[in-house]
Parts: structure tokens; C-alpha cells; sequence
């Protein structure tokens, strides 16, 4: 493991060793799920911005925790492709139906945006648009050109859809030559049916395997408590191990309505320690966010900033 990874500080337990998980208490949160509410000059700041040129963000339809504390740094993931989505995954807050026609000036002016707000570091993602032959394919790539050349000392990480499995749309995509490729796993294979039912996990890992067959700088992310157990999750850090995966972000799954998926659990930050150290120290990722509130975009831009990505070819220089 080259040494500019970050270092366990101890040794890993194996799965039955982990502390029991908080007990469930319908209606309330443990402590250590507090998050700040929105407030500050910056967060009025990247409120305007969006608002002026009409955009959307996942902070926002997801119902991300950490809004108040990215926005208030001055970040946040632009969602392209509108914010309705053509699939009804049993976790996601976004608005599920048939999204209105495409938005071809969007591009422009989430470009304009990212200039703006004079970002290191750009995330973008969208929903799924699987009414699309190409599943939007081509306003992803037209988004990451015009960033290119509205702020071109700006890196970009795209969180794409798995567009049904169309390796020729993907391929739209990478030759727009974004800095990292992250599509999310969520949650382990069984629980594919009830968690995402109209995704598939072998074609998860089929498009993070290609994008990293290409050199691309991978990134994937999973929830917890939301009906997988331990041993599950360790059988699932290793697939995505042994496909090579660069970063993988691990956070506690957060009901957004009562019309959700129940939480089966409340993880507690010491057990999320100890994946994160399982993942460092046994399986060698080379950069693990892992933590009640991490979420796939939480702290992307310091994480694109550490030596291992540098040397891999990322955009932004340090």
C-alpha cells in the first residue's frame, strides 16, 4: 500500500466483533446524526447561483444531511437532466414519473455556474432517464465540455446513471474525459430487488469494471441499515476491490418520508470505523469516506485533492 494512503490506527476486527448497533427508536435519531442547519453568507451565495441559472441539486431532491454544511463551504452536486426520475428506487426521495422534454441549454448554464462559483472541484450527477435511447448520454458529455471550457482548471466528477446497460452511451461519456467516474452500488445484491428493483448489480460492477479498463479514477458508494448485514457488506467490499474501485464512500441510510423504505438499523460511528479500517488496511482501497453522514459527494473535493489522485492523472492541480 503506498504510503501517501491514509493509515488505520488499528487493527480490524472480523464482523462478529462489532459492537452491537443502536437500538431502533421510532421517531427519533441518535446523536451522532445531528447535522447543521443551512445558514451563512456563503450558503445565501450558492443559493442565488442556482436559483439565477435555474438548476437543480441532489442536496436538495435527496434531502442530503449535509446540506447545511457543504453549502455553507460553498459546494454542492449540480443534478442535470431535470429533477424527475423514470425509476422508483425504495430509498431516493427524487420525484418518480415521465421527466419533460430535454433541457439543451442546460449544459450552458451549469458551465456558467461552476465558473461562478470558482470551483476546484465540479459534481455533477442526474437522474435516471430511461425514456432516452441513450439515457441522456449526450447532455452528460456536452456538460462536461462546456465546464471544460468555462472553467478549465475546474476537475470534474460525474455520479452517472447505469444507462440500462448501454456500454455504447457510457462510452459517450468517458470520451468527455471526466476526472472520476463514481456510479453508486447502494446496497448489497439482495437487496437489489426491494432497495433499487429496476437496477442490477452485476451491471454495476460491468460499468465501473469498463470505466477502469479505460484508466479512469473509480468511485462507487453504498448505504447501511437499510436491511443488509455485516457479512454482506464485507462480501460486497471485496467484489468492488477486486474490480479496482479507487474510492468508496459508506454512510448510515436516512428515511426521507414515511412512504420509504424503513431504517433496519442505526450504524454507530464506531462501526463504520471499523469498515473503513477493514477497507484500508485488509483490502487496500486506496480512499475510504466512511461514516454515519457520508453521503457521495461528501467531501469530494478534498478527496480529489490527495496525492493518489494527483498522480493518477486527476485534472485539477493541487
Amino acid at each position: 500500500m503506498p504510503s501517501n494512503f491514509p493509515l488505520p490506527l488499528a487493527p480490524t476486527p472480523d464482523a462478529a466483533s462489532l459492537k452491537p448497533d443502536y437500538a431502533l427508536a421510532p421517531g427519533r435519531k441518535p446523536p451522532w446524526l445531528r447535522v447543521k442547519l443551512p445558514a451563512g453568507p456563503a450558503y445565501a451565495e450558492l443559493r442565488n447561483t442556482i436559483d439565477t441559472h435555474k438548476l437543480h441539486t441532489v442536496c436538495e431532491s435527496a434531502k442530503c444531511p449535509n446540506m447545511g454544511e457543504c453549502w455553507a463551504r460553498g459546494t454542492a452536486t449540480v443534478m442535470i437532466l431535470g429533477d424527475v426520475c423514470t425509476r422508483s428506487c425504495g430509498f431516493c426521495n427524487i420525484a418518480t414519473g415521465r421527466p419533460p422534454v430535454l433541457d439543451l441549454d442546460e449544459p450552458r448554464r451549469v458551465a456558467d455556474a461552476v465558473r461562478l462559483m470558482n470551483l476546484k472541484h465540479a459534481v455533477i450527477t442526474s437522474v435516471n432517464r430511461d425514456e432516452l435511447p441513450d439515457g441522456g448520454a449526450r447532455i452528460w458529455a456536452k456538460t462536461i465540455t462546456e465546464i471544460r471550457k468555462a472553467a478549465p482548471r475546474t476537475s470534474i466528477e460525474v455520479l452517472i446513471p447505469d444507462f440500462c446497460g448501454n456500454w455504447d452511451a457510457l462510452q459517450v461519456v468517458l470520451d468527455a474525459k471526466p476526472d472520476i467516474l463514481n456510479h453508486n452500488t447502494e446496497t448489497v445484491p439482495s437487496q437489489y430487488k426491494t432497495v433499487r428493483p429496476q437496477a442490477k448489480y452485476d451491471r454495476t460492477r460491468e460499468l465501473l469494471r469498463r470505466a477502469k479498463a479505460q484508466g479512469f479514477i473509480t468511485k462507487t458508494g453504498l448505504m447501511v441499515g437499510i436491511g443488509e448485514t455485516d457479512e454482506e457488506l464485507y462480501a460486497t467490499f471485496a467484489d468492488l476491490r477486486a474490480d479496482d474501485v479507487d474510492i468508496l464512500t459508506l454512510g448510515q441510510y436516512l428515511q426521507p418520508t414515511k412512504n420509504h423504505l424503513p431504517i433496519a438499523r442505526w450504524v454507530p460511528p464506531e462501526t463504520f470505523a471499523a469498515y473503513k479500517r477493514h477497507c484500508l488496511e485488509t483490502l487496500h482501497f486506496p480512499v475510504v469516506e466512511s461514516g454515519p453522514l457520508v453521503r457521495s459527494s461528501y467531501h469530494a473535493e478534498e478527496q480529489a485533492e490527495l496525492k493518489y489522485l494527483q498522480q493518477k492523472g486527476i485534472h485539477n492541480p493541487t
